[in-house]
Order: C-alpha cells, then sequence, then structure tokens
C-alpha cells in the first residue's frame, strides 16, 4: 500500500502507522473508525477526532474509515442526534466507508459472546446494586472485595443471564460482570461490567433487548467484527486499554484482524465547556437557543456562527496530533477562521448603528453606480455596483461634533474618504431637544471619486469610513456573539473555602449576545443565500443565518477582524 501524500509525517501515529506499513502488518490493511454516542451534538473537540480518523484514510492509499455509532444506551440516545452527526462529518468534507454502522447491528453477536464467556467461567450475574459493588472495588493501591456470587455455578449464570435478556428481572437488580482480578493494580479490570437492564424502547432495535452492552464490551468487539485495523482514541482511554486487549484474548481468532488501541490528547479549549452532559443541560434550560446556538462549540453551532468546514480542518491540523493534554487558547480557533474569510469572504458594507449624513452641494434625486472590489485578497473575486446618493447612513460612532488629533473619522471641519466614493468635510450637524445628534451635513469634494485618476482622487486623509445609501438601503437584524462563558477554566473552578467545584454556569457571559435591530446594509446582500460569509468592511465577519428571508435579513458576527479578548487582557 503506498502513501497519496509524501511530506514528512511528523506526529506518532503517523509514525507509528507508516511503519506498520513498512513491516506489511495485517498485510497492509489500514481500515480506521470514528464511533461517536448518538446522545448529542458534535464539538469542536469530535472535530479533532473526525479530522485524525477520516483524514487518515484519505492520505494513505486503500485505507478507510468506517462511521459507527455507539448506540449502547437508550436512554439517551435519539435519531435525531444519528442525522446531526452525519451531517457534520459531510460538511467538514469527510466520507465514511460503506453504510454507517451501529453497535447495535452486533448485540446478537456480543450476546452470543457473553454467554461463551459465562460457559468459559470467566463472567457471571451478580445480584448486588451497583453502589455495593462500587464499594467493593478497593481503592488504587488497595484490593477490591470479591462479590458473593463470583462463584456462581455456570449453569445458574447461563439461566439468571437468559432471564435478564428476557425482561424478568428490574432495572438495577443484576448486572453481567467479567471475572478478571478484584486485585489488580488497573481498577478497569477489577470485575467489570458486561451488561445491564435498561428497560427503555432503543431508536433501532425497539423493545427487542431489555439488556444492553457496557461501553468497553462492545468497543473492542465491534472494532473486532468490522476487521479495525487502527483503533484511535483520546488519552482517558489508556487506563482502558489493557481490558480492550483482556476481551480480544478471550475472543479473536489468530487468522483475523486484531485491532490494536492507540491513545493521542483530546482537545480541550479555554473559555469553553466540552462536556456534552454540561452542553444538553444549557441546551433544556434555555441559557442557549438550541445545539445549534453560535456561542455553542457545536460543530453545527459554529456552522452557524459562520465558520467552514476548512477553517476547522486547518485548525485541527495546527493543533496537531500529540500524547500529553494540554490547554488550547480558543484564540486559535477564532485566528483559523480569520485567515480563512480574509481570502475568500466578499467585501460589503453594512452600518449597524446608523446616522443620516447629508452631502449639502450632492444633487437632489441623483443616484451613481460606484465599483466596489468583492475582495482585494482574490484577484478573480471581481467588482460590484454600490448605489451612492445625496443621502447615507453612516456609524454613529464614525462622527464627533469635535475631537482630539487622534480621532480619524469625521467631525467639524474635517475630511474623510467614504470607501469606493469621495472626499467629503463635515459642516454641521442637526441635534434633538435632549441634545443628541439626529442628522449630519457635509459637502463633499467633486472631483475626489476613487480611482477616477484626477489629482482630487489622489490627495490622502487619513480616515476612510463605510456608509450605506439612505435610499438604497436594505433594513437587517445582527446578531453580535461572543465568547459564552467569560472565565478561561468555567468548568473546573474551585470554591477557595469548600474546595467544590463551582456550578459552570456561574461563568456566562452576559454579553454573549446582543441583538441590533434596525441596522443598514448594501442592496446586493439581498441576492444571497443563507450561509454565505461576509466581510463588514471595519466590522469583522458575518455569515447570513439560516433564519434570514429577503423581506427580514438576518447576520450573525463570526469574529472581528482583530483579537479583541487579547486587547481586554
Amino acid at each position: 500500500m503506498e502513501e497519496k501524500n509524501t511530506e514528512k509525517r511528523l506526529d506518532f501515529i503517523r509514525e507509528k502507522i507508516t511503519n506498520e506499513l513498512a513491516s506489511n502488518k495485517n498485510g497492509g490493511k489500514l481500515l480506521f473508525r470514528f464511533p461517536p454516542e448518538p446522545n448529542g451534538y458534535l464539538h469542536i473537540g469530535h472535530a479533532k477526532s473526525i479530522c485524525l480518523n477520516f483524514g487518515l484514510s484519505q492520505e494513505f492509499e486503500g485505507a478507510g474509515t468506517n462511521l459507527r455509532f455507539d448506540d449502547t444506551n437508550p436512554a439517551k440516545e435519539d435519531q435525531e442526534y444519528v442525522d446531526s452527526i452525519k451531517k457534520d462529518i459531510e460538511w467538514l468534507g469527510f466520507n465514511w466507508e460503506g453504510e454507517p454502522k451501529f453497535t447495535s447491528d452486533y448485540f446478537d453477536q456480543l450476546y452470543d459472546w457473553a454467554v461463551k464467556l459465562i460457559k468459559e467461567g470467566k463472567a457471571y450475574v451478580d445480584d448486588q446494586a451497583a453502589d455495593v459493588i462500587a464499594s467493593q472495588k478497593g481503592t488504587p493501591t488497595t484490593p477490591g472485595t470479591n462479590s458473593p456470587f463470583r462463584e456462581r455455578p455456570v449453569e445458574e449464570n447461563l439461566e439468571l443471564f437468559e432471564g435478564m435478556k428476557e425482561g424478568k428481572f428490574e432495572e438495577g437488580s443484576r448486572v453481567l460482570r467479567a471475572k478478571i482480578d478484584m486485585a489488580n493494580p488497573n481498577m478497569h479490570l477489577r470485575d467489570p461490567f458486561l451488561y445491564r437492564i435498561i428497560k427503555k424502547a432503543h431508536h433501532r432495535t425497539g423493545d427487542k433487548w431489555c439488556i444492553y452492552p457496557m461501553y468497553d464490551w462492545a468497543h473492542g468487539q465491534s472494532d473486532y467484527i468490522e476487521g479495525i485495523t487502527n483503533s484511535l482514541c483520546t488519552t482517558e482511554f489508556e487506563v482502558h486499554r489493557p481490558l480492550y486487549n483482556w476481551f480480544l484474548d478471550q475472543l479473536a481468532e489468530a487468522d483475523k484482524t486484531r485491532p490494536e488501541q492507540t491513545e493521542f490528547s483530546r482537545l480541550n479549549l479555554n473559555y469553553t465547556v466540552m462536556s456534552k452532559r454540561k452542553l444538553l443541560q444549557l441546551v433544556e434550560e434555555g441559557v442557549v437557543n438550541g445545539w445549534d446556538d453560535p456561542r455553542m462549540p457545536t460543530i453545527s453551532g459554529l456552522r452557524r456562527r459562520g465558520y467552514t468546514p476548512a477553517s476547522i480542518r486547518n485548525f485541527a491540523k495546527t493543533v496537531g496530533i500529540t500524547k500529553r493534554d494540554n490547554i488550547i487558547d480558543v484564540s486559535l480557533l477564532e485566528y483559523a477562521i480569520r485567515e480563512d474569510l480574509n481570502k475568500t469572504a466578499p467585501r460589503v458594507m453594512a452600518v449597524l448603528d446608523p446616522i443620516k449624513l447629508v452631502i449639502d452641494n450632492y444633487e437632489e434625486g441623483k443616484t451613481e453606480w460606484l465599483e466596489a472590489e468583492n475582495n482585494p485578497e482574490d484577484e478573480n473575486s471581481g467588482t460590484r455596483q454600490v448605489p451612492f446618493s445625496k443621502e447615507l447612513y453612516i456609524e454613529r460612532e464614525d462622527f464627533k461634533e469635535s475631537a482630539n488629533r487622534k480621532f480619524f473619522r469625521l467631525t467639524i471641519g474635517k475630511e474623510v474618504r467614504l470607501k469606493n466614493a469621495y472626499i467629503i468635510k463635515g459642516e454641521s450637524c442637526v441635534k434633538d431637544e435632549d441634545g443628541n445628534i439626529t442628522e449630519i451635513h457635509c459637502t463633499y469634494d467633486p472631483l475626489s471619486r476613487s480611482g477616477s485618476g484626477t489629482e482630487e482622487s489622489k490627495r490622502k486623509v487619513k480616515g476612510t469610513l463605510h456608509w450605506v445609501s439612505a435610499e438604497h438601503a436594505v433594513d437587517a437584524k445582527v446578531n453580535l456573539y461572543d465568547r459564552l462563558f467569560s472565565d478561561e477554566a468555567p468548568d473546573s473552578r474551585k470554591d477557595p473555602e469548600t474546595k467544590e467545584v463551582i456550578d459552570f454556569k456561574t461563568f456566562l457571559n452576559p454579553e454573549s449576545l446582543q441583538v441590533i435591530e434596525g441596522c443598514k446594509v448594501e442592496p446586493s446582500l439581498k441576492d444571497n443565500k443563507a450561509g454565505d460569509n461576509f466581510q463588514f468592511q471595519r466590522m469583522g465577519y458575518f455569515i447570513l443565518d439560516q433564519d434570514s428571508t429577503p423581506e427580514n435579513m438576518v447576520f450573525n458576527k463570526t469574529v472581528g477582524l482583530r483579537d479583541s479578548w487579547a486587547k481586554k487582557n
């Protein structure tokens, strides 16, 4: 098997695979898998694993990656999550091998193998409650205590296990355990659970089963059934590897591919919560507007926020694959999307806090169509026509009646350039009875139009403002999103007195969403569709939201032009 990509592979997993190919391990076969549990939406941490497992099958000739749903807990799983996971993987630009697979496809085989272990005296039914069994586990430095049911006769275990399968016993009344070693230093080998009773309908198998396999029992055997060669998982499963191998030792046949587990560091981001349980809590309590809320670290939330597949893949590549856990600064993720959108997003003009600007010496009723560059970073992006008229909108903060030398925007008696248009000079302003400015008046130099080639057009002024023609402006709503949490480690802070972990919701950022109505955008934006990305000049990057319509346009802020958090800190 030859590699498609000849560039040097630096991370330890790719080095390991290259060495395996050189030694013709498994006959040169490579098959990976991505095994999510369908109990929530995928987040940016899963994206790292997706990019690794599916990326490897793109890099190595003849390799493949299975998508297998670890659907062993019907109490938490749902078809909605299955569908969202498939959508996320495809959106990121990856394809799985054949049809999606499910651990539930293997329930019959797993049950038969459990019976085999019972017959060989390697598994037994325990009648004790889970908390009692937990109390017998011991500690990492002290051995556990054998269950009083550990030496049950094989025939009795077979009969009880059959009864568990047939629904004769209540939830929590019995479990099937592997008989390994209650004194083993690795507590995962101290007679772990194989099956528990759950009397809930499964999203695929319905009411066929009322016993369900535990992760450690189902995972490795599913890898084995599928012929997985490299089972890649995060470092918290390193202590599970001896159990993974113990099960394979009991069941694997010499002439079949035996999977090998390798661990890599999980993705940890500051200012972010990655626990699916906690993310579900935010959704269910209405803290956010669903799993795809643009403040969420879910892939669907990032997509709605305006992140692109390329930006997430590049982020995963930059983070890299290591064995050591560390905290990645979320600004690196924000940098990845800025870099991508800077190259690809059209530049447009939008005014978020509009105030009217009247050009006193511009002809009444006249409209000019001025040429504007779509993206200076892309020479093939072309240009567009934007309307210019006597009355415009500019940002309220771009005008001060009087200002110091460091204010390079519009003020009375000073000149600025209007982007793609003319040089103007502030003349006066109109105020309401409370002294608030409601309208600005200026004059323009008719010979100073950008790109006209005149001497006047080449004059240098210090400020350039974006604007929108009042007559042609389109109303829009803009959602300004910020980080959901204001603390770097929202789910691991401890109370200095009690030493207990503080509720992560304590650190929710009250300014994570600001909704702005009455924004004004240039008319070309009406021709775009949901999911299109833009740079609002001088403001940042935005995406047209899925709830937007031509009559009610909605934009979500993806990220600012610069890292504003770095400035705050």
